[in-house]
């Protein structure tokens, strides 16, 4: 049985078209799913699905054989938009997560694990800080330490690096990286991104969504085992296929896209 089951969901917003279309996707514990897709095609509402901030209009989500009825510790998720509270400081922030995973830590140790948390993505100096005295890209790094304060065993990432500068995303690759192969217990993730690179090398699956009424146009396993040193995995033979697959697999789905809109176009003017 899968760790997390997407069985056929369909989602639409109002009188829409539907954002995403019949999706199926099993995911096994411990795997890095990266989802690729163009804007639209509905990345961003399948993480909120699994989060249980929507309900699918059709079809079911479960964890471990649990449906999915609303959000819960066991995802933790870092969204596109920093979603910190503005009226704490950093460490407050962090703090909070802390105290809901762990509601018996006292005061001291939550301040501990959360200036901790903060030293892993390199905030060391900013736990008394309000986020809007921090950049945009600071203050996404200390959502994602809030969120992996929480402990998940499922984290669910929102284009997280996207606010950040290139020096500080490949950082936080790496972290990102390293934390998903040490993990005890194991982390499930599921990240959505723009950056086929960034998929390619984050990812042990990438999934790519199609551009109408979001649906899986491909799913690749990414067999890079180890330790992932980006000058060796970019001049590799198989990371050079699989980039080729993906960007084949947008070609397709483009080109149909096209094709559909040019036959209704022409049926509707009785051709």
């Amino acid at each position: 049985m899968s760790y997390l089951k997407i069985d056929d969901v369909s989602f639409g917003y109002g009188d829409r078209k539907a954002v995403l279309s019949h999706i199926d996707l099993s995911v096994e514990k411990g795997s890095f799913v990266s989802l690729l897709g163009p804007s639209g095609c509905g990345k961003s509402t399948l993480l909120r699905l699994i989060a249980g901030l929507e309900s699918p209009h059709a079809g079911s989500i479960a964890v471990n054989g649990l449906p999915i009825e609303g959000p819960g510790l066991d995802r933790g998720m870092v969204f596109q938009d920093y979603s910190l509270f503005p009226w704490m400081t950093v460490g407050e922030n962090i703090e909070l997560g802390l105290r809901q995973a762990n509601p018996g830590k006292k005061s001291s140790q939550c301040r501990e694990l959360a200036s901790e948390f903060l030293e892993l993505v390199n905030l060391r100096n900013v736990y008394g800080s309000l986020p809007r005295q921090l950049s945009g890209g600071m203050r996404q790094r200390a959502a994602i330490a809030r969120t992996l304060a929480l402990g998940s065993p499922i984290l669910l990432l929102d284009e997280p690096f996207g606010a950040l500068d290139p020096v500080n995303r490949l950082a936080m690759q790496d972290l990102l990286h390293d934390l998903c192969q040490h993990a005890d217990p194991v982390k499930t993730v599921v990240f959505v991104t723009h950056d086929v690179e960034e998929a390619l090398f984050l990812g042990d699956r990438v999934v790519v969504l199609g551009a109408a009424s979001g649906h899986v146009i491909a799913d690749l396993p990414v067999a890079f085992p180890g330790k992932r040193r980006r000058e060796q995995l970019y001049a590799s033979d198989e990371f050079s296929k699989l980039r080729n697959a993906i960007f084949e697999s947008y070609h397709r789905d483009v080109q149909s896209v096209l094709e559909e809109n040019i036959s209704i176009t022409s049926i509707g003017q009785g051709i």
